[in-house]
């Protein structure tokens, strides 16, 4: 059962970190569309696009943390 669970909180890691890189390409389009359609408007749309980054990548990072801490926790309830 233990091992079941690592298996499955890695894979859902896995699928966090999947989605996060989408994210991360969804972002990059839109600042490349909106740049081209108006270019005067670069810099601030410049600015949305790393606020969205930072966002996505905050969410990237917290999907492998919550696959160690249920993997940590699963393993120190088996020593009881």
């Amino acid at each position: 059962m233990l091992e079941g669970a690592k298996s499955i909180s890695a894979r859902a890691a896995t699928i966090a970190l999947a989605g996060a890189v989408v994210g991360i390409g969804n972002v990059l389009s839109s600042l490349i569309h909106s740049v081209a359609r108006n270019p005067s408007l670069a810099k601030q749309s410049f600015g949305y696009a790393i606020l969205g980054f930072a966002l996505i990548e905050a969410i990237a990072l917290f999907a492998p943390m919550m696959a160690f801490l249920i993997s940590f926790v699963l393993q120190s309830h088996k020593k009881l």
